[in-house]
């Protein structure tokens, strides 16, 4: 979306957490149920409506509550699917019309190849991706919150590679975050990725999957060498 562009990754994330906030407030009054966002995966959070922009105080909460601007953020209180006022994380999220149509350019992105019509899609996705940038057939950029994406000059992106902002832990909570991909980088094909921060120069081996989530890959580093004990013919006993 226009709105996200030429934006650093600081300023995105603190955008879309203001909106989900604007929703949980909203769906909450609806279902009449506490919604909580909290800066860490597992520690105390906040009661949304403490936080409201379209008040005073909640303006000044807010402020404080992004002093320090994280690079992941939970939402949870949303309840079990099963209760009648449980609050679906996906409606959290964004509007309807807008997972519809991020599904349905998901779809069409998966079949497309590596061409310089493909970056142009995924832009208009959301997608931050610098210049000279190649994505390979079948790349998975998570639909999610695609904005959340940034991807820097000459990067290479596997095919069959996937990358996801966010995580869905059960019980009405989720997460989600930054991934940023650095300069130079060659990311392997079938590399699966959660919310990270890669450096420049790094290359990562085919099939690679970096866990656990929220690191930071230093520069030049190459992740996924671990040789397996080949034994040769003339070695067999």
């Amino acid at each position: 979306m226009k709105k996200y562009q030429n934006r650093s990754p600081e300023e995105v994330i603190k955008m879309v957490t203001i909106e989900i906030i604007e929703r949980a407030i909203k769906l909450g009054k609806k279902k009449n149920r506490s919604v909580y966002i909290s800066k860490t995966s597992g520690g105390k959070g906040v009661e949304v409506t403490a936080l409201n922009p379209k008040t005073e105080e909640g303006r000044a909460n807010l402020e404080q509550f992004f002093k320090t601007i994280r690079r992941h953020y939970t939402f949870y209180g949303l309840g079990k699917p099963e209760e009648k006022d449980a609050i679906n994380w996906r409606v959290l999220n964004a509007p309807t019309w807008r997972r519809i149509l991020l599904f349905l350019q998901l779809v069409r992105s998966s079949t497309m190849k590596g061409t310089p019509s493909k970056i142009k899609f995924f832009r208009k996705m959301g997608v931050h991706i610098g210049k000279n940038t190649e994505i390979m057939q079948g790349v998975w950029l998570d639909h999610f919150r695609p904005e959340l994406i940034f991807i820097g000059d000459n990067t290479l992106m596997g095919a069959f590679s996937r990358v996801t902002v966010h995580a869905y832990e059960g019980h009405g909570r989720f997460r989600y975050g930054l991934v940023e991909i650095g300069n130079n980088c060659t990311i392997g094909a079938g590399t699966g990725m959660g919310v990270i921060r890669i450096g420049d120069n790094v290359r990562t081996l085919p099939g690679t999957t970096l866990s656990p989530y929220l690191i930071k890959v230093k520069d030049g580093a190459v992740i996924g060498w671990n040789p397996p004990h080949v034994q040769y013919p003339d070695e067999e006993k």
